[in-house]
């Protein structure tokens, strides 16, 4: 249970950091280095969230389900 609320978690920061970093691209017009930021921060949770999903997998958090099982 604790792992799905985790990957919801991350799910939604994700999302929030993508449309931060659009709006940075829409509004910000100074030429600062906020688009960026938010953007890396993005990819930053993906990677982060992909490796816990591999770590949970691995550790057997995550159990195997569909046709390959």
């Amino acid at each position: 249970m604790l792992i799905k609320i985790l990957v919801i978690v991350a799910l939604l920061a994700i999302v929030s950091s993508l449309f931060s970093g659009l709006l940075f691209l829409y509004k910000d017009r100074s030429g600062s280095d906020r688009v960026v930021k938010a953007l890396t921060v993005r990819v930053a949770i993906s990677v982060i969230l992909f490796l816990l999903l591999m770590a949970g997998y691995y550790f057997g958090l995550i159990p195997a389900q569909g046709v390959f099982r």
